[in-house]
Order: C-alpha cells, then sequence, then structure tokens
C-alpha cells in the first residue's frame, strides 16, 4: 500500500493564532511541527500567517484583517487577474494554494466560516494527524480504530458540511431510513452511529486474538526473553533504532507517524537473557483524545515491556516539549512505572564535533543515567546494547544442574535461555553452571533434576 498518495506536488498554507500564554518558542515548534506533519501528508508550506489575539474568533478562528489578507493571497496564487488587491505570490505560476492548515482544533462551524471566507478547504490540526493515521495504519486493528477516530471527528462537522452543500437534498425519501423527510445529515449521522458500533464489534472479537498473542509472548519472556519498548515523540528516530539494534529491516522515513503498528524484532546480537525489542506508535502535541484511546491497545506494548526506551531527537530545541508530551502519555495509559532509560539520539545532527561533545556532556549532567548517541554510529549502538543486557541481567543468578544424557534435546533451550558459565561431563550426564532467570532455573531444575539439589554443591566443591 502505498503511502505517497500525491504524484504532483500540493501547497499549502499554515495559519496560526498566538495567545498571550503561549510563548515564541513553543509556538514557532509547534508551527514547524505542523510543516512537518503537512510534508507527511503530501503537501509543502509556502507561506505562514501569524496574528496574535487574546482569544480565538468564535465565528471563524481568525480576525476579519487576516481573513481577508488570506484571501487575497489565495486569490493571487491562483492569477485571479480581476483581484487588483491581491498581493504578488512569489513562483505564482508554480503554486496554487490547495489547504489551509490550522495549528488548533476548531470547531465545525469555524471551519465552515473560515473555508468561505478564505475560498479553499481548510484542515485543522486534528484532522491532519487523523489523515496521516488513516494512509498509514496497516494492521486490520489499527485501519479500524483509526476509522472510529476519524468517524468521531466527523460526525459533528456533518451538519456544517450540509449547509455548505446548501438546499438540494438535504431532505430525501425513507428509503432505507427510518421515515419520509429524514434529512441527509440524520440519515448520515445514523451510518456513522452503525459504522462505529460494527468497528467497535470487530475489534472487541480482535481483542482475544491480541490477548493471545500478548500470552504467548509473556509465556516465551517466562523462557527467557525480556521486553524492551521504544517510546518517544514521532521521529525521534525510534525506527532506525530499532533497526539498528536488530538487523531488520523496518521502514526509515524522515515523516511524522512513518509507521504506526507494532514491529516486535529479537535484539541483535542475541543475548542472554534474548531480549525482544518492540517499536511503538510516536507521540506528538495536542494528539486527538480519540486516537489516545483507540491506539491503547499499541501503545499497551510499554506496559508488557519490562524496560522502556524513551528516544529522544537531542537535535530539536524544542525537546523538553516533546519529552513533557511522552511522559504524560505513557502516563495515561499507566506506562510511568515502567523503569526507564532515557535514549538522546541524533547528537550527530547537533553541529561540530565539539558542539556534539558539549551537548553531550550537558545533558548526561541534567539526565544522570541517560544515554547519548546516533542510531548510525556502530559504537554508539554497541553501547546501548550492552547497557540493555547489562539492565536484564542485574536479576539474573547462578544455579547449577545436571543435564542428563537422556535429555540432551533441552541442551538449545538452556544455551538460549542462560548463560553457560562452566560444563563438567560426568557418568550421569552434564554438570552446568549456569547463569539465568531465578524462574527460568527453577524450571530447568525442577524439570530435568528434581532430586539432584542436595548433590551440586558436593560436586563442584570437588
Amino acid at each position: 500500500m502505498q503511502t505517497e498518495v500525491n504524484e504532483k506536488p500540493r501547497y499549502a498554507i499554515v495559519a496560526s493564532v498566538q495567545l498571550p500564554e503561549v510563548g515564541d518558542v513553543e509556538f514557532e515548534s509547534s508551527l514547524t511541527e505542523l510543516a512537518e506533519l503537512a510534508k507527511t501528508l503530501g503537501f509543502q508550506v509556502v507561506q505562514t500567517f501569524i496574528q496574535k489575539r487574546s482569544g480565538f474568533d468564535r465565528t471563524a478562528y481568525l480576525g476579519v484583517g487576516k481573513r481577508e489578507e488570506i484571501s487575497h493571497f489565495v486569490r493571487a496564487s491562483r492569477h485571479d487577474d480581476d483581484d487588483e488587491d491581491a498581493p504578488h505570490v512569489p513562483n505564482s505560476s508554480a503554486v496554487e494554494i490547495d489547504m489551509l492548515l490550522v495549528d488548533h482544533e476548531i470547531s465545525p462551524s469555524q471551519a465552515r466560516n473560515l473555508e468561505l471566507a478564505v475560498g479553499c478547504e481548510v484542515m485543522d490540526r486534528t484532522m491532519v494527524i487523523l489523515e496521516i493515521f488513516h494512509r498509514n495504519a496497516r494492521s486490520r486493528a489499527a485501519r479500524a480504530q483509526v476509522e472510529i477516530a476519524r468517524l468521531g471527528y466527523m460526525a459533528p462537522r456533518l451538519r456544517e458540511a450540509a449547509k455548505l452543500a446548501g438546499p438540494q437534498g438535504r431532505q430525501r425519501s425513507g428509503t432505507g431510513g427510518r421515515g419520509a423527510g429524514e434529512s441527509h445529515t440524520e440519515l448520515d449521522r445514523r451510518k456513522v452511529r452503525d459504522r462505529i458500533a460494527e468497528l467497535q464489534r470487530e475489534i472487541s472479537a480482535m481483542e482475544l486474538e491480541r490477548k493471545t498473542q500478548r500470552a504467548r509472548r509473556l509465556e516465551r519472556q517466562g523462557q527467557g526473553l525480556a521486553g524492551v519498548s521504544l517510546v518517544g515523540y514521532t521521529n525521534a528516530g525510534k525506527s532506525t533504532l530499532m533497526r539498528a539494534l536488530t538487523g531488520s529491516e523496518v521502514l526509515v522515513a524522515n515523516k511524522l507517524f512513518a509507521t504506526l503498528d507494532t514491529t516486535v524484532r529479537v535484539l541483535h546480537p542475541e543475548s542472554v537473557p534474548r531480549v525482544l525489542v518492540s517499536d511503538t506508535v510516536g507521540f506528538i502535541k495536542n494528539l486527538p483524545h480519540g486516537l489516545v484511546a483507540s491506539f491503547k491497545s499499541t501503545l499497551e506494548e510499554a506496559l508488557d515491556a519490562a524496560l522502556l526506551l524513551h528516544v529522544i531527537d537531542a537535535s530539536d530545541p524544542g525537546f523538553l516539549r516533546q519529552l513533557a508530551v511522552t511522559d504524560e502519555v505513557l502516563s495515561e495509559i499507566g506506562a510511568d512505572e515502567v523503569p526507564r532509560i532515557r535514549v538522546f539520539n541524533k547528537i550527530d545532527h547537533v553541529g561540530s564535533k565539539a558542539e556534539q561533545e558539549a551537548w553531550a556532556a550537558e545533558l548526561r549532567e541534567r539526565y544522570p543515567d541517560c544515554v547519548v548517541m546516533s542510531a548510525r554510529r556502530p559504537e554508539d549502538v554497541a553501547q546501548l546494547h550492552a547497557t540493555i543486557v547489562a539492565f536484564f541481567r542485574q536479576e539474573l543468578v547462578e544455579e547449577t544442574l545436571l543435564l542428563p544424557w537422556s535429555a540432551q534435546q533441552l541442551r538449545g533451550e538452556i544455551y538460549a535461555s542462560c548463560q553457560v558459565l562452566e560444563e563438567r561431563p560426568e557418568e550421569e550426564g552434564s554438570w552446568l553452571r549456569l547463569r539465568g532467570e531465578p524462574e527460568q532455573l527453577r524450571r530447568l531444575n525442577a524439570l530435568l533434576n528434581p532430586g539432584s539439589q542436595g548433590r551440586e554443591k558436593e560436586y563442584w566443591e570437588r
């Protein structure tokens, strides 16, 4: 399925109101993020319109003067020769404005009035994110969850869409409906409700399958597999890091929300215990509440993990805000108690080598146990690999057991799930000195040598 649906460039403009309580750095960061979201959607942002107000205009989000300014700009981009007051648009021969993107969620009536005022389609920030999720969802569960969120967003906007359509067709016969005279809006709303109910039933059915998969994964963890989840802001480099840690071919793209579905791979080179690494959907400021709720099943991969790698873009000036967003979402899904290592990625994107070293030192001072790295440097990846393995080996214990000659078929499992420190053959089988998770060692000991515990110490002291 192709993500890039637009063969030729589409051009958009961005508009945003800066409220008094919003600082310049946060405001600019949010605008930059919206431009990146637009890029993911296939738009090139050619102009940004900013208005400072004490509050949003209740009628159309922007004030009258700013709406007129944008309207002139849109008309000029379309070579409206009748508009003498329209400003000149640079490279207007190659630019025709297709969309106005608004950096807030606005009401249906505000969106409708803004479209009428500026003369082009309007998408607010929430709709942009929903559309990206809709295009990039791959699994059946993800597609169903995204559709529910989109339908929930569109339902209250059907009335405004009907107003834009005009009086024709506002009434339709009752064929297939509840009765004659049912309006388009009423029928469409009922279809939306029915579709949401149908999707929710599908998701409920898929819950059993997901629970079974999670149970199997947890069972494998009990057999010497440990779980790590990559979490963090979208475009922080999680997919690149996932690829580096596991040696797997996962999608890596310089776009927000390039991947939505959870990917699970084994840490490579394999370790004892073996570690499963999962990548989760990225977080973002003002993620629509419908998506936070519908994607809990994806984000709950973080709950299954014994360790979270919180990946942060070290080169982004707004990383503190991104850090706060991730912490907030993790708290919402109950994953804030899971042990966490902060991984400041993309340090190679920070200026000169001296600047990189200075910034890395400052980050380590601020966050003492963090890892500062680039996922594109093999030596940095190796260091993170060692840190992950060391975390899981904290709880490992040493024990000895006898592997009878009649049970040699279990040798592969033992070597895969435990670290074999020493092996000595004797008449009955091989004595193994192992380092592993306590539960795994108890399981193996009970399985292989239920009566041998009293002889172990004596054997190894010989």
